[in-house]
């Protein structure tokens, strides 16, 4: 059984493959993004998690699952927007959406993804 951990630090590792599958720890937007503007944290935050998959070998044709939390719903239709025009066709995860209180307060949404990865 063979579990690799991608930029590990204390608390947690930023993704882990396991048995093809990553776990791809909590992505946000950056500080780039207007903190105001839920399409401006949303396309932020799914560019990270682009990155992210990038860097480990996968991508968001490959997403298995997605759990999104938002801080507050009425942002959700606006949330869906961009999520609907990032997603590739044919591509959908299952997907979960939540409202859930931020770590920071400035942060109005946040994902976690897990995605099959190719050798």
């Amino acid at each position: 059984m063979t579990i690799e951990r991608h930029d590990t630090k204390a608390r947690m590792s930023r993704a882990v493959i396991h048995q093809g599958v990553a776990h791809l720890c909590g992505q946000v937007a950056g500080p780039e993004a207007r903190y105001d503007d839920i399409t401006a944290q949303t396309e932020s935050m799914l560019a990270r998690v682009d990155d992210l998959l990038s860097e480990i070998g996968s991508s968001r044709e490959q997403l298995l699952t997605a759990t999104i939390y938002l801080k507050d719903g009425s942002d959700f239709a606006a949330m869906n927007a961009v999520w609907d025009a990032w997603v590739p066709e044919g591509h959908a995860p299952a997907r979960t959406c939540v409202c859930a209180p931020m770590p920071a307060d400035e942060l109005r949404v946040e994902i976690t993804v897990c995605a099959a990865v190719t050798d």
